[in-house]
């Protein structure tokens, strides 16, 4: 196959394509803005596959889009390219909108009329999946449970209410056009070639940096966590075997309160750089975000039951795996933080 990944140098996407590459005989082709988040560094290992390429486009430009589509004649899309971070769109909701809405209506746009033109065969097997995320849901406060496919959507950030209004255009789109799209909503990710700003790595990176370890409120905010190689693995099933018009949730059955998550990567880092003092010292709790969500919780025994996929990674197994790739992958993370890795925005 074929496989357009929009947002390819980020995290998600980046993985996404590192799996596609090592684990699949399809061509990708990867387009990203290569806004502040994208690091084609992520994809050194894959970048001399020749079933490879990269096109440094935004999602937003239609033009650019057409050429796209019409040259590589995708077999499916992969569409991960959004702004993502909470705090970012409270601070600046514009660009989300702009990216998260406009963009996918662009894309959607773009891919539908490619693929009226398509066979009638080519028309049955093409896919586009949208990737979103469990906070379009909103919070799970006071109740024990879970997210389902059928929750009512109750986004809280401007983040969340975007993604959230892109999910409704991929299913409209489906719906109106007939364009064989899939949603689907997965918990919160981690692993390796996380963006630093990200709670899991910047509390790998500011412990080992004897920095503060800043927590929002009193930490006990609970996320389900989701191994970013299992994501991967998922999406494509979702890709091969996935009904066209369906959502499917994404989750790691991982809940853990982000106290909990701070305090485990504590004691392993206790463990392997041997501190002056416990790390746990570094913890300070700081004024709570805004609109801030109580509780996520992943029900995916849907695309368990239909699919066959299964997470392969515990939490205690993944966030070890996670913090021994940042102990020995030193260069990766220096280069974000000290701004030089923009300096290689077209891989040269």
């Amino acid at each position: 196959m074929k496989i357009l990944v929009t947002g390819g140098a980020g995290f998600i996407g980046s993985a996404l394509i590192r799996y596609l590459i090592e684990n699949t005989d399809s061509s990708v082709l990867n387009l990203d803005a290569l806004t502040y988040a994208g690091n084609l560094e992520s994809l050194a290992g894959v970048t001399n596959s020749n079933r490879y390429q990269f096109s440094h486009s935004s999602i937003l430009d239609r033009d650019t889009l057409e050429t796209v589509f019409e040259d590589f004649q995708p077999d499916a899309v992969l569409h991960l390219a959004a702004e993502s971070h909470v705090d970012r769109s409270i601070d600046g909701p514009d660009i989300f909108l702009q990216t998260n809405i406009i963009g996918t209506f662009e894309l959607l746009s773009v891919a539908t009329k490619y693929w009226q033109r398509l066979s009638a065969s080519e028309q049955k097997t093409f896919r586009f999946v949208h990737v979103s995320t469990d906070e379009v849901y909103g919070d799970l406060e006071d109740t024990s449970s879970l997210f389902t496919e059928k929750t009512p959507y109750a986004p809280s950030s401007p983040y969340s209410a975007s993604k959230a209004s892109s999910d409704h255009l991929a299913r409209a789109w489906h719906r109106t056009y007939g364009l064989p799209t899939i949603v689907t909503n997965c918990s919160n990710n981690y692993g390796p070639y996380q963006f630093p700003e990200k709670l899991i790595p910047h509390m790998i990176l500011n412990a080992m940096n004897g920095k503060p370890l800043p927590v929002y409120g009193d930490g006990q905010q609970i996320r389900d966590w989701l191994n970013v190689e299992d994501h991967a693995h998922a999406l494509w099933t979702v890709v091969e075997s996935g009904v066209c018009g369906e959502t499917y949730n994404i989750g790691g059955h991982n809940e853990k309160a982000n106290i909990d998550v701070v305090n485990a990567i504590c004691d392993l880092l206790n463990e392997r750089i041997d501190p002056k003092a416990p790390l746990q010292e570094l913890i300070t709790f700081v004024k709570d975000r805004p609109g801030h969500d109580t509780r996520y919780a992943i029900d995916a025994s849907k695309i368990q039951a239909e699919l066959g996929w299964v997470p392969t990674e515990t939490f205690e197994s993944g966030i070890e795996k996670t913090i021994d790739w940042y102990l020995a992958n030193t260069r990766w993370w220096a280069r974000i933080l000290d701004g030089s890795y923009q300096m290689n925005r077209l891989g040269n």
